[in-house]
């Protein structure tokens, strides 16, 4: 892809890490909107392999996982004619960014990082020092683009408000250079909750396999896991306060029908959770169908997907190499 397209639109960027298929909450409350956002953003998508070694991973399935994960944000809609598609270690630039913004960023400011101490409690065996700086990274990921936006969740609001502060300081320090990214939060996007715990967001790591929907799973297995989501004691499909596995389903339910709330209730008006259940996971798996076709068909041929990838790496490198160039002879190194 040319990165001479439509200078007047807005940057926005964002990344996923290839840590194995993405869940329905994934696709609902981010990967779904990206395809959507191709016609009216200039749109810079990473797979972010070199954040996904700050916990241990296993190199060939980490290999797999990657090219797998590209294939899916394709499935998904991503268009890499439209957008810049890339692999995060194809582009030099990241690590390189990561090394100049580390000397503009406070060791207090890292410290305070929620998910630093979140995972360092999942991984006591492995605080590494990469699992500490990687918001600096995340920050580099962002500013190397000169994004305008950033979609993300509350999780991700902490990083962005880190990236801007080292944005700021390194402009004041050294002359204007970075833009200063604002977030983008899309305006529909359920937040999709554990089946079995719907006081929690879903995620990949849930240790009951039944909480999750992976958008690789078959109809048989979605609407299985659906069956078995936890409800309240009440037989009255409505959203109200105290129904929080009510509320999840009608959220995914009105997520993939375009239905709202009070189309919901009089759809099952008089029906138990049981019809209800059954009707969410058909919708689902009929939803996510064509994502897991086009992701069997891309699978089977990598050539073309390798060539997607390296075309966005190159593309990547120009936009992020001339900003590389101007934060070295900022920071005062001799031109090579």
């Amino acid at each position: 892809m040319s990165d001479t397209n439509s200078t007047e639109k807005k940057i926005i960027l964002s990344g996923i890490q290839p840590t194995g298929t993405f869940t329905l909450g994934n696709y609902i409350g981010a990967i779904r909107n990206w395809g959507k956002l191709q016609d009216e953003y200039r749109c810079i998508y990473c797979i972010a392999d070199l954040h996904a070694i700050t916990v241990k991973q296993e190199p060939a399935k980490l290999r797999q996982h990657t090219v797998e994960a590209y294939a899916l944000l394709m499935a998904c809609g991503i268009d890499p004619k439209k957008s810049v598609a890339f692999i995060q270690s194809h582009n030099s630039c990241h690590a390189e960014m990561n090394w100049i913004l580390s000397c503009s960023t406070q060791f207090g400011e890292l410290s305070r990082m929620t998910q630093f101490k979140a995972k360092s409690e999942k991984h006591p065996d492995d605080i590494n020092a990469g699992l500490f700086t990687y918001p600096v990274l995340m920050a580099g990921d962002i500013l190397l683009y000169q994004a305008d936006l950033v979609p993300i969740g509350e999780d991700q609001r902490q990083h962005l408000e880190l990236a801007r502060n080292v944005a700021q300081r390194f402009n004041q320090k050294y002359g204007e250079l970075f833009k200063i990214p604002e977030a983008y939060i899309p305006e529909v996007g359920a937040r999709v909750k554990s089946l079995q715990d719907p006081t929690k967001k879903m995620s990949k790591s849930d240790e009951n396999a039944n909480a999750c929907i992976f958008i690789l799973d078959d109809k048989d297995t979605i609407v299985r896991k659906f069956k078995k989501a936890v409800t309240d004691s009440e037989s009255c499909v409505r959203f109200g306060e105290g129904k929080d596995g009510i509320n999840n389903l009608m959220a995914i339910y009105s997520s993939v029908t375009g239905k709202s709330y009070d189309d919901i209730e009089r759809e099952f008006d008089g029906r138990g959770y049981g019809d209800f259940k059954l009707a969410v996971g058909e919708a689902v798996a009929d939803h996510l169908e064509p994502v897991r076709t086009e992701f069997a068909r891309l699978m089977n041929d990598k050539a073309y997907i390798r060539e997607c990838y390296t075309a966005g790496a190159e593309a990547a490198e120009r936009i992020a190499r001339r900003t590389m160039t101007k934060a070295y002879r900022k920071v005062g190194f001799v031109d090579a």
